[in-house]
């Protein structure tokens, strides 16, 4: 798994007018390629009247998935140049939607690449992007008796509390960089007066 990736920080719209073309580009974070292909078959039935719907979407951390549509726009001159502007700007699990309307003046192949290409940079300007890092799931069992000032100790030192659950023992669901796990192992041991139990589970990302 790569140690961390960007994504958009929320889903918008940005529009800009070029020679009085109208182009929309709708971002939204996607975690799935179902989820990038619902988005587009949205914003697609949000705007039946306009001249293209063009997409791009990242999916993976590692840009496994990469899928780009010109619907209708000369070859290569619509979704692929959004494609690369996701790629230059190394974000990932994220889907782009540009939407023009015709204004009645060509802009060629080159004005066409530089337009999507151009308007997808501008909305992630606008609606910002955030790192997200790789974690190992570590589950900490502790007994009622110490959970509370736990828990506080833990979200005090910044850690990532992710789920907190009450039974004849509580468990602690935290994430942790791989690299902190043999100094939170032994944080864990002197905060707890060796009481407390912790089980590494699998790996998932979480804001950095």
């Amino acid at each position: 798994m790569q140690e961390q990736y960007r994504t958009v920080a929320r889903a918008g719209v940005h529009e800009s007018e070029i020679n009085r073309s109208r182009f929309l580009c709708a971002l939204a974070p996607a975690a799935t390629e179902q989820e990038a292909q619902e988005f587009v078959a949205r914003v697609r039935r949000e705007h039946p009247t306009a001249t293209h719907n063009c997409f791009a979407y990242v999916i993976g951390a590692d840009a496994s998935v990469q899928k780009a549509s010109d619907d209708g726009e000369p070859g290569g001159t619509a979704g692929v140049p959004m494609l690369q502007m996701l790629l230059r700007r190394e974000v990932r699990y994220v889907v782009a939607v540009v939407t023009r309307y015709y204004g009645g003046v060509k802009l060629g192949a080159g004005g066409l690449i530089r337009a999507y290409g151009g308007v997808v940079g501008e909305a992630l300007d606008e609606l910002g992007t955030l790192t997200r890092q790789r974690f190992r799931l570590a589950t900490v069992t502790v007994d009622h008796q110490r959970a509370g000032k736990l828990e506080n100790d833990l979200r005090a030192t910044g850690r990532d509390v992710r789920e907190v659950r009450y039974a004849e023992a509580v468990t602690i669901e935290i994430g942790l960089p791989d690299s902190d796990v043999p100094a939170f192992i032994a944080w864990l041991a002197d905060a707890t007066a060796g009481s407390a139990t912790l089980v590494l589970g699998g790996e998932a990302y979480g804001d950095a």
